[in-house]
Parts: C-alpha cells; sequence; structure tokens
C-alpha cells in the first residue's frame, strides 16, 4: 500500500507523516500493493482534521475526523476506518457464504446527490457497474450516505436504495 501524506493550511512534519504512514500500514493485508491511500491533514480554526481516502478499483474507503489534537485525530480515523473494513468485510463474507477471498477491488461506488436547497450546485458523472440491491445498501453504507443510486444487475435498470427512518431500507425501481 502506497500512502500519500499532505497538509492544507498545515506544514506535515516528517514525525506526523511517518505517523500517518506506520499507522496506515496495517491496512495493507487488505489491499494490493500499489493501492493508494491519501491522507490530507488540515487545520481549520482550533480543528486539526484529517480525511483519509482509499480508492480501490472504483471503490472508496473514507474517513474524517476533527479535534483539537492532529494526533487524536489520526488515531480516530484509523480506529474509523479499521471498523469499517471488518464491518464490510464480515458482510461480505456472509453475502458470499464463505468463499475463500473477499476482495475490495471489485465493490463498485456511486457518489452524488441534492442540496436542500432548489439549485443544483455541483454535478457529477461516474461509471455505473450493474449490482444488485444488497450490494448496493452495502456501498450506501461505506460510504455513510442515506441513499444511493445503481444499475440493478438483475432487471438492467436504474435503481435507488435509501435508509428508512426505522433502519430498515427501501428500493425504489422505475415502472416505463
Amino acid at each position: 500500500m502506497i500512502v500519500k501524506v499532505s497538509g492544507k493550511n498545515l506544514e506535515v512534519t516528517d514525525a506526523l507523516k511517518d505517523m500517518v504512514e506506520s499507522k496506515m500500514e496495517r491496512f495493507g493485508k487488505y489491499f494490493k500493493e500499489d493501492t493508494e491511500a491519501q491522507a490530507t491533514l488540515s487545520v481549520e480554526k482550533s480543528r486539526q482534521i484529517i480525511e483519509i481516502t482509499i480508492p480501490i478499483n472504483g471503490t472508496i474507503l473514507r474517513a474524517e475526523e476533527a479535534t483539537e489534537d492532529m494526533y487524536s485525530s489520526v488515531d480516530k480515523a484509523i480506529d474509523k476506518l479499521n471498523k469499517q473494513i471488518r464491518k464490510y468485510r464480515t458482510r461480505l463474507e456472509k453475502r458470499n457464504k464463505g468463499h475463500d477471498t473477499i476482495r475490495f477491488e471489485n465493490i463498485p461506488i456511486i457518489e452524488g446527490g441534492f442540496r436542500e436547497e432548489s439549485q443544483i450546485v455541483k454535478t457529477k458523472r461516474f461509471p455505473v457497474k450493474p449490482m444488485d440491491a444488497e450490494e448496493a445498501v452495502l456501498q450506501m453504507e461505506l460510504l455513510g450516505h442515506s441513499f444511493f443510486v445503481f444499475t440493478n444487475s438483475d432487471t438492467d435498470d436504474v435503481n435507488v436504495v435509501y435508509k428508512r427512518k426505522d433502519g430498515n431500507y427501501g428500493l425504489i425501481e422505475p415502472t416505463y
């Protein structure tokens, strides 16, 4: 795993860079050697923020934490990533009923959405890979979004899964 550490409104010291890289090394066993992880450290007022992004063949693992101490922010973000990886690996193992390998590289990602305001402020384009509704729910939770747009592999239609207030999930299928 290749870890790139950068700073935004912050000079990244060698000690801070080494600490982030050493903590990220533990995730190397989950990914291919050429997988790049981007850690961006920034300061906003008294908040020390770290954002870690690991893109994997169409999938993105992401953790962001902000505290008053950068070292504490790093520890919390690493813990968050570790929980995400364990949670989704377990779910994928259950879904695949004990197959030998779980490959995060094959999970596609779709990002986007609308703000509450009545104007479009950003447009994203992305390749859409077919998947079933269960896999779409996994991706939605991985991203921390409340909905997820995907192409249903069974029907080849664009569908939306969303999280309901009761904690369950809904699926929106178009009718033509």
